[in-house]
């Protein structure tokens, strides 16, 4: 069984010998940057801060997840299905009303018309779609996956589960706007899938046309498949959300991927959906039958109603999300942080070097300590080459009641 290595218990510093186990579960964590130079497994940043939170008593800003119910008319529908028997499997696509009601959502945002039939497929959250695309579309060592870095950790994980490599796309303090010659650098003919998370996850930002445009323009040129990440599609604070699928060229190769859980502030129904050519979409299928096969009967139907909101509640979510973005900027600021205001999103990055800090894991791990709240190092979304370029960025989630960002801005500048 070879030698053995160590994990570290989430929350503590306790090690643990166990044996080494073989298989895909070791890179795919490397992938994560969930092993340490020892061969020692952590937890993910998540759970750790999480239990930190919970430990110290701290206001957990760390991880994107909101503290209010959704819409009354959703969860009533969720109750209501349950009530009325709907507890058995779905069907393997989704129920029916479900995909009709995102085919009606592409068409009432975007203008995009789907088969609802062949165009759309519900998934166990966007993480799952995402898995599931990611695994459909690689088919070997030699493909690689265009990403922009820092990223939301699944997709690094996903990747090195897949047995491909992760080419990264760095986002720079303090717009978070890629360097379009980098990004023509990163995509060659050995690029199997650029993978766009668009308003992004964890810098917040929302990448202008040029970025779209050029996206679309080397997935062209060197065949490569578009898979987008869109759950914040709903939380942008300036301009409407444009899908790449909408611009000239794309909706051939792209793979739109969205979720119910951030805009309807139930992000543990995990209720997601992968919209595309039936040809891809078939393709995603053909793996994500094989993971969750089907999920959350009750849900589909919750989410569906929810789709069908009138506009006005698409609009006061963004508008709402931002005031909150504003409040934790500015108490930010007077705790003495720099501060990258986003574009849309759950999350504000904030520079913590004026405040002495020179290692962002450190920093967060004192921080509950120091001023009574959780945040999340950057580094935890960055490979390890690129580290450095983020070693003081931290990432605080504003999708909290008003009076705990009230608290937590109180807390901070206090201590600061």
């Amino acid at each position: 069984m070879g030698l053995d290595y160590a994990y570290r218990v989430s929350g503590s510093s306790t090690v643990k010998p166990m044996r080494e186990i073989p298989g895909a579960w070791r890179r795919t964590a490397a992938g994560a940057g969930l092993v340490g130079s020892d061969g020692s497994v952590y937890p993910t940043i998540f759970a750790e801060m999480s239990a930190l939170a919970a430990r110290t008593g701290a206001i957990n800003l760390g991880q994107g997840f909101p503290d209010e119910d959704g819409p009354a008319e959703v969860l009533e529908a969720a109750r209501a299905a349950i009530a009325n028997g709907v507890n058995q499997y779905p069907p393997g696509r989704g129920i029916p009303d479900l995909l009709e009601a995102i085919a009606e959502h592409q068409e009432r945002f975007y203008g995009v018309l789907l088969d609802p039939g062949r165009d759309v497929l519900v998934t166990a959250g966007a993480t799952e779609g995402l898995a599931a695309a990611l695994l459909a579309l690689i088919d070997g060592p030699d493909d690689e996956i265009v990403v922009f870095e820092p990223y939301y950790d699944s997709y690094a994980a996903v990747v090195a589960l897949a047995g491909a490599r992760l080419v990264t796309v760095p986002l720079r303090w303090p717009d978070f706007q890629p360097d379009l010659s980098e990004l023509r650098g990163a995509v060659t003919d050995r690029t199997r899938v650029i993978l766009v998370n668009d308003p992004h996850n964890p810098t917040g930002a929302v990448f202008t046309a040029e970025v779209r445009a050029e996206v679309v323009r080397l997935a062209e040129q060197h065949d490569a498949v578009i898979v987008t990440d869109e759950v914040y599609e709903h939380l942008v604070f300036d301009e409407p959300h444009v899908p790449i699928s909408t611009m000239p060229g794309a909706w051939d190769r792209t793979l739109s991927i969205s979720s119910g859980g951030k805009t309807f502030s139930a992000t543990g129904w995990k209720i997601g959906w992968v919209t595309g050519p039936a040809d891809l979409v078939d393709a995603v299928l053909a793996v994500k039958q094989f993971l969750t096969y089907v999920n959350g009967s009750a849900f589909q139907p919750a989410i569906a109603t929810g789709l069908r909101l009138p506009d006005a509640f698409f609009r006061s979510i963004g508008q709402s999300l931002k005031a909150k973005r504003d409040l934790l900027g500015a108490g930010l600021l007077a705790a003495g942080f720099d501060v990258s205001t986003p574009a849309g999103s759950y999350f504000t990055v904030a520079d913590a070097r004026p405040l002495g800090a020179t290692d962002a894991g450190a920093f967060c791990r004192e921080l509950p300590h120091r001023a009574g709240v959780v945040a999340i190092p950057m580094t935890a979304f960055a490979t390890p080459a690129r580290r450095a370029e983020y070693a003081t960025l931290v990432r605080f989630a504003a999708c909290k009641r008003v009076e705990v960002l009230e608290e937590a801005a109180s807390r901070l500048a206090a201590a600061h």
